[in-house]
């Protein structure tokens, strides 16, 4: 039986509808004004949306995982597990995202991985960040198992995962680097700097199209060398992932960014790790111990360690941080990544899309999430 959303003031990421209605299984059928609306003949379900606001379903292309459990784990029940709680944060299209680890630690994480989409269909690729960075800026990957780009290992561990990973995190400055480019560049995975101590010059020798959590874990925007996070912020072609919670960066430089760079080439991601969703006090992180206090995941040197951060707070935080629009803040949530990974039916509200959208009430308050068509109710789990 289909269902048919009415009244609600929809934006589809192209434009706003007021009064709008929504048909839909696990695709939308039909979407527009109410004036348009037609009664099938058929039965469906009716379901009042008057005051709320209907947006994309959010896209994180770079998550470890939360809610106790994380994508180097290598078990794909647990994975798909945490996948359905984070639909619940309004992620209806996620990229498990592994972490600088041994080779076998990394195979055993693609394997599972790709057995987990195989169930779960939220899962849409794989962000494999590391082991191909530098240990000058390793944040909390660990330094023992950092290495140079390799292309051979790098091309076993996409074979194990049947050809999902869609995004790497990596360290230009190595001297292999422009041979993984275009190994990368060949097989439509996007090269992303991050981790990285390159210098302007040597970025603009780089094929990178995408940087890896702008400012976090790499050469700093200085007065004489703009470094990775200038060459970002200077260069209209590139991608910046960012991470809205208000720590890792002070909303101010994400206000900065938000006005060097505009809304269609930022993506909020949230970094986060096993500790989302739990209480506060000792978690994990590619076997180093994680303190997570104030919403703040540390490790014990003190290095942050990716994050707690809730997708649907990092949605809210954008709006409050830059000012911008929620067709601007649905830009940076769900539609750059679709247009970026290719993912067609995915980042818009329009006919023949999947039914993946978030219902919002007072405040951007998320209410319900729609992934295929199914409706996730964190008040009725």
């Amino acid at each position: 039986m289909s269902k048919v959303i009415k009244h609600a003031t929809v934006y589809t990421g192209e434009e706003k509808i007021s009064d709008a209605y929504i048909r839909f299984d696990e695709q939308i059928k039909a979407i527009g004004p109410m004036s348009e609306y037609q009664v099938l003949p058929e039965d469906e379900e009716i379901i009042d949306a008057t005051e709320k606001l209907i947006i994309p379903g959010f896209i994180d292309v770079h998550s470890h995982g939360g809610y106790n459990f994380d994508a180097m784990d290598g078990n794909a029940e647990e994975l798909s597990e945490m996948v359905n709680d984070m639909v619940y944060e309004g992620v209806t299209t996620y990229f498990p995202t592994t972490m600088t680890q041994s080779p076998e630690n990394i195979a055993k994480a693609m394997v599972a991985i790709k057995e987990a989409a195989t169930k779960n269909p939220v899962i849409k690729g794989i962000h494999l960040e590391g082991p191909f960075v530098s240990p000058v800026f390793k944040g909390a990957q660990p330094e023992e198992y950092i290495q140079a780009p390799d292309t051979k290992l790098f091309d076993h561990w996409n074979s194990l995962s049947g050809n999902m990973i869609k995004l790497v995190t990596y360290a230009p400055e190595h001297e292999t680097s422009p041979e993984f480019e275009q190994y990368c560049l060949e097989r439509g995975i996007v090269p992303s700097v991050g981790h990285s101590n390159a210098t302007r010059e040597q970025m603009k020798h780089s094929r990178a199209s995408h940087v890896t959590h702008l400012y976090n874990a790499q050469r700093e925007f200085k007065h004489r060398e703009p470094g990775v996070t200038g060459h970002a912020l200077l260069e209209d072609n590139i991608y910046c992932e960012l991470i809205a919670d208000g720590f890792h960066v002070c909303p101010d430089m994400i206000k900065l960014a938000y006005e060097l760079k505009g809304p269609d080439r930022i993506e909020l991601v949230t970094d986060s790790m096993r500790a989302k969703g739990m209480p506060e006090g000792e978690s994990e992180l590619g076997g180093q111990k994680v303190i997570v206090k104030d919403k703040q995941a540390r490790l014990e040197s003190g290095n942050l360690a990716g994050s707690v951060l809730n997708y649907q707070d990092a949605f809210v935080n954008i709006m409050k941080f830059t000012g911008c629009s929620i067709e601007d803040a649905i830009k940076m949530t769900s539609l750059n990544q679709a247009k970026e990974f290719g993912l067609d039916t995915k980042g818009t509200l329009a006919v023949g899309k999947d039914a993946d959208f978030n219902v919002l009430g007072r405040d951007f308050e998320l209410e319900e999430t729609y992934s295929y068509g199914r409706c996730f109710n964190k008040n009725k789990r």
